[in-house]
């Protein structure tokens, strides 16, 4: 069983940056594809961006450019650094495990076999 321990949410104003932070506990991290899915209140989840096992980075448009994914093997973490935030960055943030995924199923929620809890992200205008 993989549990995915997310940290690094919080209250920031328009502008700012916040550094979300996930801790799998598995002992193959480097099999997983890591994903970051948001979800806002009244909204379905939706892809923010992901780190492949070949470290390869896929992006949602709205994260582009703004949005920094990275993943540290040694210590089964995956991190997104976000800067430039926006209030419609404002929404519950999840961490996400997918064995063996590639390719373009991973910009999909349902690929994936492992979920954080999530960690609240919110952007004052």
């Amino acid at each position: 069983q993989v549990q995915l321990v997310e940290s690094g949410g919080g209250l920031v104003q328009a502008g700012g940056s916040l550094r979300l932070s996930c801790a799998a506990s598995v002992r193959t991290f480097s099999s997983y594809a890591m994903g970051w899915f948001r979800q806002a209140p009244g909204k379905e989840r939706e892809f923010v961006a992901v780190i492949a096992r070949s470290g390869t980075t896929y992006y949602a448009d709205s994260a582009k450019g703004r949005f920094t994914i990275s993943r540290d093997n040694a210590k089964n973490t995956v991190s997104l650094q976000m800067n430039s935030l926006k209030p419609a960055d404002t929404a519950v943030y999840y961490c996400a495990a997918d064995y063996l995924g590639s390719g373009s199923s991973l910009l999909r929620s349902t690929s994936y076999d492992y979920w954080g809890q999530g960690t609240q992200v919110t952007v004052s205008s």
